[in-house]
């Protein structure tokens, strides 16, 4: 049986740059190469696409950009391409592909970007489509359809450069709709990069500009207590969730670091919650899942508060795929061992 032809896609200008390396990292020692021919092209944080040929651990490393194993390439929206152009010593060979990964995460990897070339191109890709990683990544657009599909959330509200120039009126304003502390998170962000805490008027400054540093728009959420769970949620028409599982920072919030770099995080899988509870994230994260039109996978967050309250917190249509990553070891877990995730998750974007 011909092999399929996967090209992974990992780097990217975006300020997780270095998580996607990890991500990948693991994702290209966990594909099958009996049953995939794997091309890797990576994007640097300036954006200059590269097709590498080396060692895989140079990746996590950043060490793949050596002169020795990359050779300037691209994806092609041609569809009469259907691949890659690859240029080497002044002359263009197209490597046709079957299907993308994209193993990017943040902007220009996540949030309809790069799918919208993959869709010009005419290649089938893993992961959710243009519109829905858009609205998933954009905090102010997933809060509105949540909202409206009756799923609860925290109490939020956008806030974008103009309306600090009166920043009297504007913290009066969230102080009256939120109450301290608050949580500021850039709106086009993942990975807790560009998030604070406000406790007072100061820090709501300081977190305000931080997180406009990052994106155009920021969110301002009130402070929910809870236990912090998650999902996997996996398919296109009919997808399924894995178990729900328990994150327990050992820092005040689960930030970029606790995430992906040291061990400020304790896991429990399955949550220390009664199976009833599990069922109800679970369903809630389905519904999530089909009123934003994902497809393929997404991560979806919760807080379980005192009184048994679920509140979503967010979607993660690419989740990281590290070695410390939820999203894998959810389903790892539940009984789908990582290569027959990647198998999976392969055979959803070219609908096998």
């Amino acid at each position: 049986m011909k092999k399929i032809t996967v090209a992974v896609v990992f780097g990217g200008a975006s300020t997780e740059y270095e998580v996607s390396l990890e991500s990948a990292t693991s994702v290209l020692r966990n594909i099958s190469h009996e049953t995939f021919d794997v091309i890797m092209l990576g994007i640097t944080k300036e954006g200059r696409w590269l097709r590498y040929t080396g060692p895989v651990d140079r990746i996590a490393k950043n060490e793949w950009q050596q002169p020795q194993y990359v050779t300037q390439a691209f994806l092609s929206p041609d569809r009469s391409v259907h691949g890659i152009v690859e240029i080497r010593d002044g002359n263009a060979t197209v490597v046709p592909v079957d299907v993308v990964f994209p193993v990017l995460h943040g902007k220009n990897g996540e949030d309809g970007t790069i799918q919208g070339l993959l869709e010009l191109a005419g290649i089938p890709y893993v992961g959710c489509n243009v519109c829905a990683s858009a609205v998933c990544m954009d905090k102010e657009m997933t809060h509105t359809i949540l909202d409206y599909n009756g799923i609860r959330t925290a109490k939020w509200h956008a806030i974008k450069q103009w309306e600090l120039t009166d920043f009297d009126a504007t913290e009066a304003m969230l102080r009256e709709k939120l109450h301290y502390p608050m949580f500021i998170k850039p709106a086009n962000a993942g990975s807790s990069v560009g998030v604070s805490k406000a406790t007072n008027k100061e820090s709501l400054r300081k977190g305000l500009e931080t997180a406009l540093q990052v994106d155009s728009k920021a969110i301002v959420e009130e402070c929910i207590i809870g236990q912090e769970v998650e999902t996997a949620v996996l398919g296109n028409q009919d997808p399924k969730a894995a178990l729900v599982g328990e994150i327990v920072p050992k820092v005040e919030f689960y930030d970029y670091d606790a995430k992906y770099k040291d061990d400020s995080t304790d896991l429990y899988i399955p949550a220390r919650i009664s199976d009833e509870t599990a069922g109800r994230i679970k369903a809630i994260a389905l519904k999530a899942y089909k009123v934003l039109g994902c497809m393929g996978m997404t991560r979806v967050d919760f807080f379980i508060q005192k009184d048994g309250t679920i509140v979503l917190n967010e979607p993660n249509t690419i989740p990281g795929f590290t070695s410390i990553s939820m999203y894998p070891k959810l389903w790892i877990a539940a009984g789908l061992p990582y290569d027959q995730l990647i198998e999976t998750l392969i055979r959803l974007a070219i609908g096998q």
